[in-house]
């Protein structure tokens, strides 16, 4: 394997609901099969410790399946990746003294933690997501992999939809976006992901439920939206079906790095300047008056 090859294992599942145990044992079975199949890296779907599931409309019971980070839940995933020499990025519903948080954490293949996000979007506009407390920051990490060290960072789900969130890791660094998911990845959600990866030069990984659940369709777009001859192509590295998979994609880092390196996409032509209406609360906006 070169060494700027990344081999990303895309942990396609059906979920567990509220059954830890079930959880654990098929998160770590799925992890196991990714490390056996070469990959250097696992992405879980969002809130792979629940499942993304609220199967009984009770919030008391919802918000009492999260665990603090150092649950023995967490841990046993720590303790896979550095048994495993893979990184491994697993969601859960974390407990904080703000509130349940919608967590991501990605362990790199010592088992130490490099990076923790809370969804920052969360979908106030439906339970049990409006009883979540949101992130604050969208961090980056450089993590250290069998192909060498790639800078990381990660949106959850509805996060996609803002570009603002994408772009604030591409500020921050970020050559590779890890994006747990749990909703119909339709034709145009699939459209935001290569919007994110085109407009930012980095790379997209997005893993998805199974059907029935969700559709699947787990995916990993890269930006190089031209080959070495000049012509259009396709930036879809990998599309999956809607089965329960784990997907072992490789992305090719050189090829990236040096995209980034020559093109004009990202953040070097910003002009910040321009955009103060984007930071302005709404209601601090100006409605044009009638005749305007």
């Amino acid at each position: 394997m070169s060494a700027a090859e990344l081999h990303i294992a895309l942990l396609q599942l059906v979920g567990t609901g509220y059954h830890r145990e079930a959880s654990l044992e098929r998160g770590l079975a799925a992890c196991r099969h990714a490390a056996a199949a070469g990959a250097d890296a696992a992405l879980f779907p969002e809130l792979w410790s629940t499942g993304y599931a609220f199967p009984d409309g009770d919030l008391e019971h919802w918000r009492a399946q999260a665990v603090v980070r150092d649950d023995p839940w967490v841990v046993a995933f720590a303790d896979a990746a550095a048994e495993l020499e893979m990184a491994i990025a697993v969601t859960y519903l974390e407990r904080t003294a703000a509130g349940p948080r919608n967590a991501v954490t990605l362990f790199d293949r010592r088992g130490c933690e490099v990076l923790t996000y809370a969804k920052v979007h969360t979908c106030s506009f439906d339970l049990p997501e409006q009883a979540l407390a949101p992130g604050a920051e969208f961090p980056v990490a450089r993590l250290e992999t069998r192909a060498g060290a790639v800078t990381v960072g990660a949106m959850i789900c509805f996060d996609r939809e803002f570009p603002e969130a994408a772009r604030a890791l591409a500020l921050g660094g970020a050559e590779l976006i890890l994006v747990p998911n749990a909703c119909e990845l339709e034709a145009n959600r699939l459209g935001q992901v290569r919007a994110r990866a085109f407009e930012n030069m980095a790379a997209v990984a997005v893993a998805n439920y199974a059907a029935p659940a969700e559709n699947g369709h787990s995916t990993v777009v890269d930006p190089i939206v031209f080959d070495a001859e000049g012509r259009s192509r396709d930036t879809c590295v990998f599309e999956a079906g809607e089965a329960e998979d784990v997907c072992l994609v490789r992305l090719d880092l050189d090829a990236l790095r040096a995209w980034r390196e020559r093109e004009v996409w990202g953040v070097e032509c910003r002009r910040p300047g321009t955009y103060s209406a984007l930071v302005e609360p709404l209601a601090a906006r100006r409605q044009p008056a009638a005749g305007d």
